[in-house]
């Protein structure tokens, strides 16, 4: 995985979805009194993990890999749900934030070895 392009895509298409959220899906968003925060929620996990993997660029790979699974588990089940999902889909974005959660203790733990 190049870190750096995957880091640059994550945060595009976090811009973008929150953009679209903001302006093209407005009004959708208001059907279910929930999928507003959802969708910010989504969007701000998306990018701060985008960020996450850019500033790793150099090191190790693992944190970088879960937080990637985790942020399109987390934060695709979440505009998933905004858009209309079946409620079940909820049950799932957890796993994504298992994930988030495990590539920030591996980064401790890398980052724990090499100091």
């Amino acid at each position: 995985m190049n870190r750096p392009v995957t880091a640059g895509l994550l945060g595009a298409i976090a811009i973008a979805l929150g953009a679209f959220g903001a302006h093209g899906l407005k009004e959708r968003l208001t059907l279910i009194p929930e999928a507003s925060g959802w969708w910010e929620t989504a969007t701000f996990y998306l990018l701060t993990h985008a960020v996450a993997i850019g500033a790793i660029a150099g090191r190790s790979a693992l944190p970088a890999r879960l937080w990637v699974m985790g942020s399109v588990i987390f934060a695709g089940t979440l505009y998933a749900l905004a858009l209309g999902a079946p409620r079940w889909f909820g049950a799932i974005t957890p796993i994504g934030g298992l994930w988030l959660i495990a590539g920030w203790i591996a980064l401790a733990w890398t980052a724990r070895k090499e100091s």
